[in-house]
């Protein structure tokens, strides 16, 4: 395949992913924020530090501009935005931050449980009429899950705040657990894994 075939469909690719994130009621701009994340951490994995603080800081300006306080969206970007002073050698404002950031973080269980959750679009009629027969358990067991992934992301929040290496991967994760419906999920998931500086990312 050639390089413009392959541009092609990443473009296309991208075009179907916004429809579908307009039409579920995001914005572009829940997109824009996502993807600045994600540059940001694969600029910061490959030791691109001024690209990752390019990215990180128009995410953290994306975020305090048009997410709503309360979002977990607004917490990944205050990390992020730490780790910009980590780089920069300004380590006690980047442990402040991290250390906000893991307090605001404190505060996830309420929003992990009064998430939109959309219903999956399966594969059989057989997974449609177990999810409508069982959705109470469906939302139960997601709700333990993140709540899982949330006592990582605070693990991670505080080993950054004190200095200390990270020891669970985050982004490195994100492109396994990326949902494919634009939901509160996938809100959570990309707050819970878009910090930068996890193990093995």
């Amino acid at each position: 395949m050639s390089m413009s075939e392959r541009l092609t469909l990443a473009s296309d690719r991208q075009d179907t992913e916004l429809r579908t994130a307009l039409a579920a009621g995001w914005k572009k701009r829940d997109l824009r924020w996502e993807k600045l994340q994600e540059e940001g951490n694969a600029c910061f994995d490959r030791g691109d530090t001024v690209g990752a603080v390019r990215a990180w800081r128009r995410a953290w300006w994306l975020a305090l501009l048009t997410i709503p306080a309360g979002d977990p969206r607004r917490v990944t970007s205050l990390a992020n935005l730490a780790h910009c002073d980590r780089i920069a050698g300004r380590e006690a404002r980047a442990r402040a931050r991290f250390a906000r950031a893991l307090k605001l973080w404190g505060g996830i269980d309420d929003f992990i449980a009064d998430m939109n959750v959309a219903r999956r679009a399966r594969s059989s009629l057989f997974h449609l009429r177990m999810e409508a027969l069982h959705w109470d358990t469906y939302q139960g067991n997601m709700q333990t899950r993140f709540r899982a992934f949330a006592a990582e992301t605070a693990d991670a929040l505080e080993a950054l705040a004190g200095g200390q290496p990270v020891t669970c991967r985050l982004a490195g994760r994100w492109r396994g657990e990326k949902p494919s419906v634009f939901d509160d999920t996938r809100k959570f998931l990309s707050a819970a894994l878009l910090i930068g500086g996890g193990a093995g990312n």
